[in-house]
This record gives C-alpha cells, structure tokens and sequence, in this order.
C-alpha cells in the first residue's frame, strides 16, 4: 500500500494544535466520510480508503497514513492537498 510521511513545523501550543486539527478532522469527515478520534496526541483518521494518524510532537506534527488500493493512484495529490492543508493551518 502507498504510504504518506510528512513532518511539518508546527508553533501552536497544544491546546490550538488539537482545535485546529479538529476543524481539519471536520472536514475530511464531511468531504470523504472518514471518522477520527484521538489517542492521546495523535489524532487517528480511517475510512474512505485510508488509516492514518497526525502526532502533535513538541515543534512538528507527523502525519502518517497508509492509502489504499483505489486511492494509490491519487498519491501524489492527495499528498499535496496535505501539505497545503498543514501550510494553511500551521503556518
């Protein structure tokens, strides 16, 4: 399965990182039906062809998944949605 690994900077305090990334989990849920939940500082995503988890680290968050069969093909863009997303919200 194609996976995706990104390490973004990240300078908001926890408490801003997880609303953030919970408007984030908002809108993958409405857009492509996937559901979340939280496991202590990683937010854990599955559904719609992929599993992944975005970790909140100190200065970065890591952003983990694992695409399946029909979505292999869309690697590269959805990786680029991603980036623009985490550039957007944690700039």
């Amino acid at each position: 399965m194609p996976s995706i690994d990104i390490l973004h900077p990240n300078t908001k305090s926890p408490e801003q990182t997880r609303v953030a990334l919970e408007e984030v989990a908002a809108k993958l849920a409405s857009r492509f039906g996937v559901s979340h939940h939280w496991e202590g500082d990683e937010l854990a995503f599955n559904g719609g062809g992929v599993d992944g988890r975005i970790a909140m680290l100190p200065d970065a968050l890591h952003v983990t998944a694992e695409l399946g069969f029909l979505l292999s093909a869309m690697k590269t863009p959805i990786e680029a949605e991603i980036r623009r997303v985490l550039d957007e919200r944690f700039a």
